[in-house]
């Protein structure tokens, strides 16, 4: 395959200097892109870069990750609008062999010539002296070069530290370390990081006399204007432990249509024949939001297994279709998983009051904000659009309490056909 058209036809091709297609298309290259090692677990954020190495490695490319446990230490300036606090190297350690894990469900690490490759820059860093480094990088690379970068030029009116401002000259030398040490001849990134990158290019040829080129994707937006990858609940991120995968597989199933259908050409390894195929049954019946299902299905169990997302599945079957009975045999770990997928329609009352009792409109109109108001409230109840617990609610008048929750914990409140929530006792 011709990595730089499956970009194109994936819409997903920012930028690149000029000669990278030909030298894609002449022989395997050695490329890399940079991780963040701020958390202990990537991203959905992330799955941009890490769906682009995987692609460059079936295009018959060498992929190399790198993790930055120098780097993290500093701070990339990049499209933030104040310094982050740095971490200490046993933290940034965790973070590291965390990812680490995570990378290794995508790249394939045992495939001969172009196997994938893990590479920490803190190896190189760790016994280089701040002496050294500005005398043998900083004096390539003049401060009107370093200035006039975008993620420079956007923080100097609320200030910057060196430390930040030196990031560029940080993350310029890993690509020249990789160049010399490692043949590798191509960096890749979000548009965001363009100037970083090409920093490092410009320090090849003026240190070496080198050649190295860079390649851009872009910068993943919702058409609804809010930020890719995060929901009211928090980022979403690819560990179990800090998503578990129904929330995952909710998020990508609730993705609209017009997000869909970026999604499912960034994110899955379907075919162009296959994702036109695809688009056009859904046109022809959206309702069954096949993108949607496909797309979720394909990730879940990329990034987490097909036992998890066939659990999700029958969670979501259960919750949404199933029987009082059935939500009672969910376990506290799936009714919590339910509970924090639904973001705003997710709500904590107090265990106390419910054991005591309280009057179910205070309950659904003033603890929470299901309704607007009490008059709201009772006038769907009084129309029969109102369900605790899969069970119509006839009477305004009535009380909720204790007995209502499932397992000890949890109330399913039902506004009409199509909305839920669910409140958990605390």
């Amino acid at each position: 395959m011709n990595f730089v058209e499956e970009l194109r036809w994936r819409n997903i091709l920012h930028d690149m200097m000029p000669g990278t297609e030909e030298l894609l298309n002449k022989e395997m290259v050695s490329g890399y892109i940079g991780f963040d090692p701020t958390a202990d677990s990537l991203g959905v954020g992330n799955l941009v870069q890490v769906m682009t190495l995987l692609r460059f490695q079936q295009c018959g490319h060498k992929p190399i990750a790198l993790v930055g446990g120098a780097t993290g230490m500093v701070g990339d300036p990049s499209g933030k609008s104040l310094e982050r606090n740095l971490l200490s190297e046993d933290l940034l350690h965790h973070n590291l062999t965390c990812q680490k894990k995570q990378l290794e469900k995508f790249l394939d690490f045992n495939c001969g010539n172009n196997s994938a490759q893990i590479v920490n820059n803190y190896d190189w860093f760790k016994n280089f002296t701040f002496l050294e480094f500005i005398r043998d990088v900083g004096k390539h690379i003049s401060v009107n070069y370093m200035l006039a970068k975008d993620s420079v030029k956007n923080r100097l009116e609320n200030g910057m530290s060196f430390t930040e401002f030196s990031y560029q000259l940080v993350q310029g030398y890993d690509f020249y370390y990789l160049w010399k040490n490692h043949g590798i001849k191509l960096q890749m990134g979000g548009s965001d990081q363009w100037g970083n990158i090409v920093t490092g290019t410009e320090l090849i040829r003026r240190k070496a006399s080198g050649e190295a080129f860079a390649l851009t994707t872009q910068l993943i937006k919702k058409a609804d204007g809010t930020k890719f990858g995060k929901t009211e609940g928090g980022n979403i991120w690819l560990d179990a432990k800090r998503t578990s995968p129904y929330a995952f597989y909710q998020f990508w199933l609730n993705a609209s249509d017009a997000d869909v259908k970026n999604y499912i050409r960034i994110f899955t390894m379907l075919t162009k024949e296959e994702v036109e195929a695809l688009e056009q049954e859904h046109k022809a019946a959206p309702h069954t939001r096949i993108l949607q299902k496909t797309l979720a299905k394909d990730i879940t169990t990329r990034v987490h297994s097909l036992t998890d997302y066939e659990k999700a599945v029958e969670i979501s079957e259960i919750f949404f279709n199933g029987s009082i009975d059935d939500m009672k045999r969910m376990s506290n770990d799936d009714l919590e998983s339910v509970f924090l997928s639904l973001d705003k329609n997710a709500y904590a009352v107090k265990h106390n009051e419910l054991e005591n009792g309280i009057p179910l409109l205070d309950l659904i109109a003033t603890a929470t904000s299901i309704f607007s108001s009490k008059g709201e409230a009772r006038k769907m109840i009084q129309a029969g659009g109102v369900s605790i617990n899969k069970e119509k609610i006839a009477d305004a008048n009535a009380i909720a309490n204790s007995l209502n929750l499932l397992n000890n914990k949890f109330i399913l409140v039902q506004k009409g056909k199509k909305n839920y929530y669910l409140l958990k006792a605390e």
